[in-house]
């Protein structure tokens, strides 16, 4: 429905005539002229109310009501608009709760006791914080660099001792067994096995030439009397001696004699180490008058190889293994050496004695490492013997 339907409809305006347009004066023949509507006075200013509250429904503008003109640029004189009843209230539903604000309206009214909406609480020393935001800690790209690096080199030492462990056996029961077995090998091992006929050495002799020595003699298994020299025999006695064994070998041309022993301790694994750390630190082992003595076998070529036939000597003491293992060497013919050489100065480059030139030195050596090995092998039988 437009708003000109709604519009109240207006009379039209009557015709003036020339008198009332200029206000002269008719004569009396004339019509009385018509009186005319006096102006309305000035309506003054009324003072602005406080805006009221919208209404819930639709406004005059969505009712199809054409809004209030203004009073002052009124030209024809207005006529009173038709009153219009504003709808009642629709009755409330069923169940509501009383105080509901109808669809669209909001209360903007503070509730009791409610501080200045969306203010923030004020902080103080005294304000109970049920919980505290944590400050975040910075990340250095060194420190994750380095942690990573620990953990990297962490990983493989011990990957690394799990898988040295593994391949060698060399675990602490491992251990404790072959040191066990090693006390027992001197009634146990087959002499063959402990002192084999023929003992090869690849790359043994002076310049890298290899060697080979065959076994002559055999001694009875006895106890340590008279194996060594007095001072070397009061080095040894806190090791003690539960057994001796010995054999003399003679190499291919039957120019050189040498005899190779081994003696079985009563000591413990710390004893031994301790004996051995001694023998290193103080290099007792390169002392002239700490010597072992050889074993002369009669009706053999070491038959007159005896304390003053010594050229050079070799001594270790094990510490994985409750035994001592050494070699003594000299010429088969039975000279005499004033000065006898340790293997270690024997064997060093430029030696110019008599043992070393003749290769007593690398001999007492090589004897004395094979023994070692041999020792170690049958302590542990898996081990491939050397």
């Amino acid at each position: 429905m437009s708003t000109q339907a709604r519009r109240p409809a207006v009379p039209p305006r009557p015709v003036r005539r020339p008198q009332e347009a200029t206000g002269a004066v008719a004569d009396d023949s004339a019509p009385p002229p018509r009186p005319t509507t006096p102006p309305r006075p000035a309506t003054p200013p009324r003072p602005a109310a406080p805006p009221a509250a919208r209404p819930v429904g639709p406004s005059p503008a969505e009712d199809g009501a054409a809004p209030p003109k203004d009073p002052a640029r009124r030209i024809f004189p207005a006529f009173p608009a038709p009153r219009t009843t504003p709808p009642a209230p629709a009755p409330p539903e069923p169940g509501a709760a009383r105080g509901r604000r109808g669809t669209g309206a909001v209360d903007l009214a503070p509730r009791p006791g409610a501080g200045a909406p969306f203010a923030a609480a004020p902080r103080g020393p005294g304000q109970d914080q049920a919980t505290t935001r944590l400050r975040p800690v910075p990340r250095s790209p060194r420190r994750t660099a380095a942690a990573a690096v620990c953990l990297v080199l962490g990983l493989g030492l011990v990957a690394g001792g799990a898988t040295g462990t593994w391949l060698t056996g060399d675990s602490p029961d491992a251990a404790a067994d072959s040191f066990t077995a090693g006390a027992a090998l001197w009634h146990e091992a087959p002499v063959d096995r402990l002192f084999p006929p023929t003992v090869r050495g690849r790359k043994a002799g002076p310049g890298g030439a290899d060697r080979a020595w065959t076994r002559i003699a055999v001694a009875p298994d006895s106890g340590c009397a008279k194996a060594f020299d007095p001072l070397l025999a009061s080095v040894l006695e806190p090791a003690g001696c539960a057994r001796l064994l010995r054999a003399t070998y003679t190499d291919a041309t039957r120019s050189e004699v040498v005899t190779v022993g081994l003696l079985f301790t009563r000591a413990d694994r710390q004893a031994m180490t301790d004996l051995r750390t001694r023998f290193r630190t103080e290099k007792l082992g390169q002392r002239r008058d700490l010597m072992p003595r050889p074993y002369p076998a009669e009706d053999t070529p070491a038959e007159g190889f005896g304390d003053a036939q010594r050229a050079s000597w070799s001594l270790s003491v094990l510490d994985d293994l409750p035994a001592v293992v050494y070699a003594v060497s000299g010429f088969a013919d039975g000279r005499e050496i004033t000065e006898p050489q340790s293997a270690a100065s024997a064997t060093a480059d430029g030696a110019t004695s008599a043992p070393a030139q003749a290769g007593l030195g690398h001999t007492a050596l090589a004897h004395t490492e094979r023994a070692a090995a041999r020792l170690r092998a049958l302590s542990q039988p898996a081990t491939e013997e050397p």
